[in-house]
């Protein structure tokens, strides 16, 4: 598939490795998608009503991962668009977490008393097809990246109980280098934030984005934590561990953050091969999270009453190394609850949620 790619986009092995050409090179074209993957039948017009509401870019690096002769491949399902993106829209919320209300500056979601997120930009190197911020992808930036950047910072000067903040997006690894450090370097200048942590997709959709220069940045601002997000062991490649590896020989530790995805991990062979798999890298499982029914991902949603037995299970078999939280994010202070102990508190807030329970087969 590497070569087919390399081939028809007229490129050579030392531009696959440049990350700036993985990404101005996405490819987001459904037809270009249906030819180097060699799926002709990709229904591209009736896909474009797809993709004229939640666009489609996908890495070459990521696309290389297909198997073309499995007609479920779990890289195919997370970055390709179907139509139920859009069919089943009616049942869900673009916005489930309520972020858009807890954002006292545009993109500074200040849902927790002692930290806070800061949405650094809207794109991604690949956009996940299950993603629960999928309402950001076609809006256009009304304030430059500059101005954002310095309203976040004011507000963290002003807000003195805030300790940690977590750099997200879309991909804050988007970002040219000498960008990301003003803002690291921003945020490390205020006496009160302790902690800096970065959540990025990139060293599993595009590693080659984790090089010398940026663990060197990273490492200057330490503490800093790293948080990615391996969905299944096929995206545990020489190249995504090479990345993982950078950061973590740079003194940053990498933690994983999965979504539990129907037809994609949701079996206990899969998901404990991905565990395993991550424990091998050294990258730390630390939340298996439901799949929140965002616009766009109710396709996606596994049904809990299957998810807990099957985590109950890998949890009996496995090492503490290996095992995740599994939760449940839901809006405002209640945050992630933990599926697999139900307290009166937990049954109580689920009860008051529950719509995020509801089974959408």
């Amino acid at each position: 598939m590497k070569k087919i790619i390399l081939t028809h986009l007229k490129a050579s092995a030392k531009d696959w490795q440049d990350w700036r050409w993985q990404f101005k090179n996405r490819v987001t074209q459904i037809e270009t998608l249906g030819y180097l993957i060699g799926k002709n039948d990709l229904y591209g017009e009736k896909l474009s009503a797809v993709t004229s509401v939640y666009p489609m870019a996908v890495t070459p690096y990521y696309l290389s991962l297909i198997q073309k002769n499995n007609k479920i491949d779990p890289i195919f399902t997370q970055c390709v668009p179907v139509l139920q993106e859009i069919s089943f829209s009616d049942k869900a919320d673009e916005d489930p977490l309520q972020e858009d209300s807890r954002m006292p500056v545009p993109k500074l979601v200040h849902r927790y008393t002692d930290r806070c997120l800061a949405i650094v930009t809207e794109t991604c190197a690949t956009y996940c097809r299950h993603c629960n911020r999928k309402r950001f992808w076609s809006q256009s930036n009304q304030v430059s990246l500059k101005i954002r950047l310095q309203k976040m910072i004011c507000y963290l000067k002003q807000t003195p109980q805030i300790r940690e903040v977590i750099i997200s997006g879309g991909d804050p690894l988007t970002l040219d280098d000498h960008v990301l450090e003003k803002f690291l370097s921003s945020l490390r200048a205020i006496p009160h934030i302790d902690i800096l942590r970065i959540g990025s997709r990139a060293p599993v959709v595009m590693p080659m984005r984790i090089t010398p220069k940026l663990c060197r940045i990273l490492k200057h601002y330490r503490p800093l934590w790293f948080n990615t997000q391996f969905n299944h062991p096929a995206e545990i490649t020489p190249e995504s561990t090479r990345a993982c590896n950078m950061l973590q020989e740079a003194g940053i530790p990498v933690s994983n953050q999965s979504v539990l995805l129907k037809g994609i991990n949701n079996s206990p062979e899969v998901m404990k091969s991905l565990l395993y798999g991550l424990q091998k890298i050294s990258v730390r499982p630390y939340y298996l999270f439901h799949c929140d029914p965002a616009k766009g991902c109710l396709h996606f949603r596994t049904d809990p009453e299957a998810g807990v037995p099957m985590m109950e299970k890998i949890w009996q078999q496995c090492s503490g190394l290996c095992l995740p939280q599994y939760v449940l994010d839901v809006p405002g202070s209640a945050g992630k609850i933990p599926l697999n102990v139900m307290s009166g508190i937990m049954k109580k807030a689920l009860k008051k949620h529950q719509y995020f329970f509801d089974k959408f087969q």
